[in-house]
């Protein structure tokens, strides 16, 4: 029987064996993949199960990733936790306005068709992209194997959600013929033009440019139809308002204010209450009360439509959604005034 020295001997010799072979691989040693604990391999079978993946897929791309702190951090400071005049400037800007126009101006004719066969403006579509990449200029430069990695097993406050657009990623990144470490992103692990997570790529991507391929990451085109479809798969309404100002006069704004992005009251419900529009909002129309800081000591008040709950299915910020709709509206108007 071989004694403790012995086998302590033996056992180093096969780790610096191990070493020197991944080594001669080109892998380094912090990339050898750690083995996965109980509650990740649980997680793992169980997701599998769900979405119809091969679990030895998953496990695979598990032993390829890497946590990153840079996106445990970024998490925890969102730009929506700023108040809206600190964030209204970060997008509503002369240059994100002026190449909207450049890039509706380029893709003025796929514009035109995803507006027809979707039925969403081509300015609200511009806005998002201009909003999400600066059109094209700013996808995030962050591995989205990592990044989903990351959110759904390190982060326990959305683990649910991450680890299951991790699994997509890796059922998408398959069906796509991806490596899965090369897909650069956000650090949500949003990807492409409009920055869609997984899931959203799966369920709304679209092949708009009859290639028989759906590529959102570098192809403009199928971008621009996503986005449209995405909008429309969510219910938006052509011809219709997205916001109108009010005003509350001496009432308390904090009798109004609610939790969460439901439409639970009519504008009629609200007028009666005393709020008031100069707009012509229909008194049945569902609606919803929002303030903005528009400085330390300046409080906007609005009612918002249903088109603007649309544009937080895209991100359930109300300052994502109030910039996404000022900035398309400075698009237009600049457009317009360009032709």
């Amino acid at each position: 029987m071989l004694n403790n020295s012995i086998l302590r001997i033996l056992g180093e010799r096969m780790r610096q064996l191990v070493l020197a072979l991944s080594l001669a691989l080109g892998f380094s040693q912090s990339a050898l993949a750690a083995p996965m604990d109980d509650a990740t391999r649980t997680r793992i079978a169980e997701l599998a199960e769900q979405l119809s993946i091969d679990q030895s897929k998953l496990e695979a791309a598990i032993g390829q990733a890497k946590k990153s702190p840079t996106v445990l951090k970024a998490i925890t400071k969102p730009w929506e936790a700023k108040p809206w005049y600190e964030y209204r400037p970060i997008f509503l800007t002369q240059k994100r306005i002026d190449k909207g126009v450049e890039f509706w101006k380029k893709n003025q004719d796929t514009l035109i068709r995803a507006e027809q066969e979707f039925q969403v403006p081509a300015h609200v579509i511009v806005s998002i992209i201009g909003v999400e990449t600066y059109y094209g200029g700013n996808k995030g430069s962050l591995s989205v194997l990592n990044s989903l990695y990351s959110l759904g097993f390190h982060y326990p406050k959305r683990a649910e959600f991450f680890s299951k657009e991790f699994a997509y990623y890796v059922k998408l990144a398959a069906e796509q013929g991806w490596d899965l470490k090369s897909v650069k992103g956000s650090y949500a692990g949003a990807m492409g033009y409009g920055q869609f997570i997984p899931s959203s790529y799966i369920h709304y991507g679209v092949d708009f440019d009859g290639d028989n391929k759906v590529d959102i990451l570098n192809n403009e085109v199928d971008a621009i139809g996503s986005v449209a479809n995405y909008f429309s798969e969510h219910h938006w309404s052509f011809g219709e308002p997205v916001i109108h100002p009010i005003e509350i006069g001496e009432l308390d704004p904090a009798l109004f204010e609610q939790k969460g992005l439901s439409f639970d009251h009519t504008w009629a419900q609200l007028n009666a209450q005393g709020l008031k529009s100069s707009d012509a909002i229909p008194q049945q129309a569902k609606v919803r009360f929002v303030s903005l800081k528009e400085s330390d000591t300046k409080t906007s008040y609005w009612v918002a439509r249903e088109n603007f709950y649309v544009i937080t299915r895209y991100n359930r910020s109300v300052l994502y959604a109030m910039a996404v709709h000022q900035l398309s509206e400075e698009i237009k108007r600049a457009y317009q005034a360009s032709n």
